[in-house]
């Protein structure tokens, strides 16, 4: 299979990540959505808003430092101290899942646009290491991949 192949199915899965969301809102009682499951666990509402600063703090801005700058060190998101921080779950999850298909929407349509040759731009992520710009739709996808295994464990505990 080759790269580019990958990258579109990838780039196809990418864009549902936003249903993830919205399917738990729909088989969570609203009651439920604003309730952790476990300590150190995200109820529904911090599942979105991890989701959309990830999305636009981490892999935006992760995908804009790779293509403008040269073998960038990219910092770590610490998604636990942001929903502490920034009290996710006192927010609302309608306005969490626009923020995350809003910020997904933005990275894709960049993606798409990259010329073949930037695919290759090297970085260093703290806590993850080299990678290249082509590393991070999978990235992405094994993240949305592990939100929505818990999310739907959420659902099954309700």
């Amino acid at each position: 299979m080759s790269l580019q192949f990958d990258l579109v199915e990838i780039i196809a899965e990418l864009e549902r990540g936003p249903e993830i969301l919205g399917a738990g809102a729909h088989r969570l009682p609203e009651r439920s959505c604003s309730r952790a499951p476990a300590p150190g666990g995200f109820c529904l509402v911090e599942h979105a808003w991890h989701m959309a600063d990830l999305e636009r703090e981490g892999f935006g801005v992760r995908l804009e430092r790779l293509v403008r700058e040269v073998e960038p060190l990219l910092p770590d998101f610490d998604g636990d101290r942001a929903a502490r921080e920034r009290q996710y779950s006192a927010r609302g999850l309608a306005d969490g899942i626009e923020a995350f298909a809003a910020s997904r929407a933005a990275n894709l349509a960049r993606l798409r646009l990259l010329p073949p040759e930037a695919w290759g731009r090297p970085g260093t992520q703290e806590g993850v290491g080299r990678l290249a710009l082509r590393d991070l739709p999978g990235m992405m996808l094994r993240h949305d991949r592990q939100h929505a295994a818990e999310i739907a464990a959420l659902c099954v505990e309700e």
